[in-house]
């Protein structure tokens, strides 16, 4: 469907502009690019188009989703400006869109702007848009994100990362509509829901001096918080075994399923890469198999480990220190000898050339999970640190 924008300009003429939008969605979701004048194409990938992870995948079963689920159901037929809050990899453009395909403007176009990855000074002639001529390099006008999204939805991400500059206009837009392309006297008027996302404390922010107080009132009529990964392990299976097929399929690869020890041990798990760190986690398993490390920790996380531990070495007995050290290196060669034996306690024995039994006691005394447990509820104790602890 393609929508006009009407514009009155100082001769009185009225100008128009069809346009559709672009945005990208990993794994499972692709939108098409039209420009003016351009025809559309039907979209001949294998992948659907306009597809969103199911409603039980994407809210899950922990009480924190189902309380945004809850509170998202109720706006979403609404055109109120919503504010999303979350770490990086929470979630929060996955539920933007699930937001604007349950909106009453559905049928238009999900334009999403990321404030943090456009430079401050092209930002604002992505968002409004240019004249013809306007500044050097202007050779055909130009519609911005705000027309694209006339009758849809405009997703600003990272709205914290805006300059306050532009802050000023955006904000100006956001009121009633209205806004000019840059080298154009005319005023335009669109029509579209506004929807924002950041990982920063806006408050704090505004404290700082480096956001407006009275865009952060615009934009912060309804509030929704996604909770971090760590914040709702009991979806974690269900995540896991999501992305487990999502990626069989992009792959073409089949992988071996995701035993109930592994969904419980990755239920342990800190996940400071949240989702999305999940999803690579699992990207690796369908690739490489089970020798792949679905977590894995950064050096620069062991190096501050290791100065954790040295820095209290005036307090902590050095004998503590060197014991703990030892744990560590223990529990990361059992580990990975368990994965190079596809969790198989006896071989692993033998290739450690240790007995059973102390397999099974190292096994319990270094917090790993039990073949036996086959139990996948929420473990809310997390494991001793360890070479898995997880990191993008």
């Amino acid at each position: 469907m393609t929508y006009v924008i009407g514009a009155i300009s100082r001769q009185g003429r009225r100008v128009a502009l069809n346009g559709l939008a672009c945005a990208t969605f990993p794994i499972h979701r692709s939108f098409c690019t039209n420009m003016p004048g351009e025809k559309t194409s039907k979209n001949k990938g294998t992948e659907p188009v306009d597809l969103l992870p199911p409603d039980d995948v994407l809210f899950g079963r922990s009480l924190a989703m189902q309380e945004v689920r809850r509170w998202a159901t109720r706006i979403c037929g609404t055109n109120v400006p919503v504010l999303l809050n979350g770490d990086g990899g929470t979630g929060k453009e996955v539920l933007a869109r699930w937001i604007h395909k349950h909106s009453p403007g559905s049928e238009g176009q999900f334009v999403k702007v990321n404030c943090a990855a456009i430079p401050g000074s092209l930002l604002e002639s992505e968002l409004f848009g240019y004249e013809k001529g306007a500044f050097t390099g202007a050779y055909v006008s130009k519609p911005g994100r705000v027309e694209l999204a006339h009758k849809g939805t405009l997703f600003l991400d990272e709205i914290a990362d805006l300059g306050l500059g532009l802050q000023s206009k955006l904000l100006q837009f956001l009121q009633g509509g209205h806004f000019s392309r840059i080298g154009d006297d005319s005023e335009r008027v669109v029509e579209t829901r506004s929807i924002c996302a950041t990982g920063k404390n806006l408050e704090e922010e505004i404290d700082a001096g480096r956001f407006r107080a009275d865009l952060y009132y615009r934009i912060n009529v309804v509030r929704l918080r996604l909770p971090r990964l760590r914040e709702r392990c009991e979806d974690i299976p269900l995540l896991a075994e999501y992305f487990r097929v999502q990626f069989q399929e992009k792959f073409t690869k089949e992988s071996e399923p995701l035993t109930s020890d592994m969904l419980q041990y990755l239920q342990n798990l800190d996940w400071p890469g949240n989702i999305r760190e999940l999803s690579n986690g699992i990207a690796r398993h369908v690739l490489i198999g089970t020798e792949a490390r679905i977590v894995q920790k950064p050096v620069a996380q062991q190096s501050h480990s290791a100065e954790g531990r040295c820095s209290g070495a005036g307090t902590v007995p050095l004998k503590q220190i060197a014991q703990q050290a030892v744990r560590e290196k223990e529990r990361s060669c059992i580990l990975e000898a368990l994965q190079e034996n596809h969790w198989n306690r006896r071989k692993t024995a033998q290739a450690l050339r240790i007995s059973y039994r102390a397999l099974i006691y190292k096994i319990r005394n270094a917090g790993l999970p039990s073949r036996r447990s086959g139990s996948s509820t929420c473990r809310l104790s997390v494991p001793p640190p360890g070479p898995f602890t997880p990191g993008d």
